[in-house]
């Protein structure tokens, strides 16, 4: 991964971090989830990062569909 990805979220439901994902994909921003979990017993981290120039877009649009989860 390039030096100007940020992580700007943890999550620990493979779902919930993909739907963020999309959403953020569908109004332009890209976005990369890098899933750390163990298979055999998911525990561990899912995080999700965005080009540094996003971030503030990113952030705002997550902390708006948060409610919705």
């Amino acid at each position: 991964m390039e030096n100007d990805w940020k992580k700007i979220k943890t999550y620990t439901n493979a779902v919930q971090a993909e739907i963020v994902k999309q959403m953020l994909e569908e109004n332009g921003i890209p976005a990369v989830v890098l899933n750390k979990q163990d298979s055999s017993y998911l525990f561990g981290k899912i995080e999700l990062y965005v080009n540094e120039a996003s971030i503030d877009v990113a952030e705002r649009l997550i902390g708006e569909a948060e409610g919705e989860f």
